[in-house]
C-alpha cells in the first residue's frame, strides 16, 4: 500500500474524523433492516443436493451448533444466496441469520459493530474501500490462515485463484486478503445499438469519442438524452464515476504519499464529467444513481451510459424496459493518459475479530460455502427464480456455456465486454486506499456535486475538498 503517513491518524482520531455518532446512526437506521432468522429449518426444506460440497476434503460439520449472522443489502443476488441457506444448515449444521440492511447503511452498522466488539455480525458484505480502516484497527481478521489450513480449507477444491484477480486484489491490505469476493461489477459503456446503427456510430474508444456520439444522439425534443452519469452525491455515487475519469485522465491519488485530490488532471477530469452533465444529461441526473440511470435507458429515454455491468439486469427487466434487443457494451473508453480504468467493485466477506474460535471457523465454512463454485452457479445460471446474478465471483463461468447463454441475453458483447474488463482495465488503485477514506470520499462527492450543480469550478471544488482533506492529518 502507498505510503501515506502523513496522513495517519490514531484510532480515536480516525473515528472522531468520520464522525460517527453512535445514538445518531443507530436512529437513523432503525426500523430500516429486516432480520431474517432462518434458524435450523433443514428438516422442512427441501432435500438439498450436498454432494458437490461433500466431495471437498475437509468436515463441513467441524462447527455444529454455532450460530451466525450474516449482514447483507437487499439485492436479488444475495436474495438468492438466502434461499440456499437451508442447504447450508444441512451442509454444516450451524445456524444461519441474514439481516438486510440497505446499502446507504450496511457500512456504518459494519463499522459500529466492529467498533464495539459486540460480535453482532459474524461477516457483513463489506465494502472493498473500508478494508483499510478495518485493518488499521485489527476489526476483521486476515483470511490467508484460514485458506492455508487444510482442516478448514480444501484449496483444490475451492481454488481461490479462479476468484476474478481483481477483486481479491481489492480486498488486500498489505499483501493480506481480508474479505473473500461473493459478487462484483466492472462499469461499462451501456449503448442503444439501434440509435448506434442509424446514425453510423461505434461504441467509442476514448472519452473524446464518447462525447462525439454523445453529441450525435442528443435529442430531447424527442425525450432521448446523449447520456448520464451518477450525479448523486456520495463516496459509492458519483465518486464512484469521477474516480475512473479522474485515473483514466492520469490522476495519482497519492503523489509522494500525499494524498491528492486536486491539481490539473483532477480539474481536467472533473470539467469533463461536469462538461458531459450539462451538454447532454437530462438535468434531474444531477441527482441521479445508477438505479434511476438504468430506469432511464430502460424506457427509451438515454442513448447511453456508463456504469456497472449488473445494470444490464435492471435494462432487461421485461416487465418495464422497451429496449430489450436493442442494447449493446463496450469497455470504458479510454482517457488521456491512454488507459481505460474500470472500476473493480465487489461485495466481499471479512471475518470479525471479536468472535470466539468457534465463531470464526463456522463463519470461514459460510464464506467457503457462499464463495464456492457449486453456490455460484447455483445463485446464477442454476437458480430457479426469474433473478439470474451478472456478477458471479470467478473467472471460469465467464467461460461456462451455461453461464454465457444465461448472460448473453441482456446484449450484444456483453459477455466479451465485461470479461475483458475484468481482465485488461482494472486498476487497484481507482479510488485511494487509505483508512480515511470514509471522511475523504464524503468530502469528493461534495467536491463533485458543487461543480456539477454549478456552485463552483472545477478548480474551486477540488481545492476546497483538499483543504479539507489536509486538516484530517493535523
Amino acid at each position: 500500500m502507498p505510503d501515506c503517513t502523513r496522513l495517519a491518524l490514531g484510532r480515536t482520531a480516525l473515528m472522531d474524523s468520520r464522525n460517527f455518532n453512535r445514538r445518531h446512526v443507530l436512529a437513523g437506521i432503525a426500523g430500516s433492516t429486516a432480520l431474517l432468522a432462518l434458524g435450523p429449518r433443514a428438516a422442512r426444506a427441501q432435500q438439498a443436493d450436498l454432494s458437490a460440497y461433500q466431495s471437498a476434503k475437509i468436515d463441513w460439520r467441524q462447527a455444529e451448533g454455532q450460530a451466525i449472522t450474516v449482514a447483507v443489502i437487499p439485492a436479488a443476488y444475495f436474495e438468492n444466496l438466502i434461499s440456499l441457506a437451508p442447504q447450508f444448515e444441512a451442509l454444516t449444521g450451524i445456524t444461519l441469520r441474514f439481516e438486510k440492511v440497505p446499502p446507504a447503511q450496511i457500512r456504518q452498522k459494519a463499522v459500529l459493530d466492529l467498533t464495539s466488539g459486540s460480535g453482532t455480525y459474524a461477516t457483513h458484505a463489506a465494502d472493498p474501500m473500508y478494508y483499510p480502516l478495518y485493518q488499521a484497527n485489527g476489526w476483521v481478521d486476515p483470511l490467508d490462515t484460514y485458506l492455508e489450513d487444510a482442516t478448514l480449507t480444501d484449496k483444490a477444491w475451492f481454488k481461490p485463484e479462479d476468484i476474478v484477480p481483481a477483486w481479491t486484489a481489492a480486498n488486500t491490505i498489505e499483501g493480506k486478503l481480508y474479505g473473500i469476493p461473493y459478487d462484483g461489477e466492472v462499469t461499462l459503456q451501456v449503448l442503444r445499438k439501434d440509435l448506434y446503427e442509424a446514425k453510423g456510430l461505434k461504441p467509442a474508444e476514448d472519452l473524446d469519442g464518447f462525447i462525439a456520439n454523445a453529441a450525435a444522439l442528443h435529442d430531447p425534443g424527442n425525450r432521448v438524452w446523449g447520456t448520464a452519469l451518477r450525479g448523486l452525491p456520495g463516496a459509492g455515487q458519483n465518486v464512484y464515476i469521477y474516480s475512473s475519469i479522474f485515473r483514466a485522465f492520469g490522476g495519482d491519488w497519492l503523489p509522494a504519499g500525499q494524498l491528492t485530490v486536486n491539481g490539473p488532471e483532477a480539474e481536467a477530469a472533473l470539467a469533463w464529467y461536469v462538461k458531459t452533465m450539462k451538454d447532454y444529461a437530462p438535468a434531474a441526473a444531477q441527482q441521479w444513481n445508477w438505479p434511476d440511470i438504468a430506469d432511464a435507458f430502460s424506457q427509451g429515454t438515454l442513448a447511453s451510459y456508463i456504469d456497472a455491468h449488473s445494470s444490464a439486469s435492471v435494462i432487461n427487466n421485461t416487465e418495464k424496459s422497451t429496449v430489450i434487443g436493442k442494447i449493446a457494451y463496450a469497455r470504458w473508453p479510454k482517457g488521456p493518459s491512454g488507459k481505460r480504468v474500470s472500476s473493480i467493485w465487489n461485495w466481499g466477506f471479512p471475518i470479525n475479530a471479536a468472535l470466539p474460535d468457534a465463531g470464526k471457523k463456522a463463519t470461514w465454512l459460510f464464506i467457503q460455502w457462499a464463495a464456492s463454485t457449486p453456490t455460484q452457479i447455483a445463485t446464477s445460471y442454476g437458480f430457479n427464480g426469474p433473478a439470474k446474478r451478472s456478477g458471479v465471483n470467478r473467472l471460469s463461468l465467464w467461460e461456462d456455456p451455461a453461464y454465457v447463454e444465461t448472460v448473453s441475453a441482456f446484449g450484444d458483447n456483453f459477455v466479451e465486454a465485461t470479461l475483458t474488463a475484468l481482465r485488461e482495465d482494472t486498476d487497484v488503485d481507482w479510488r485511494p486506499r487509505v483508512p480515511q477514506w470514509p471522511a475523504v470520499g464524503d468530502m469528493v462527492a461534495t467536491a463533485i456535486a458543487a461543480a456539477l450543480a454549478g456552485q463552483a469550478t472545477p478548480k474551486a471544488a477540488l481545492d476546497a475538498a483538499q483543504t479539507q482533506i489536509a486538516a484530517l492529518g493535523k
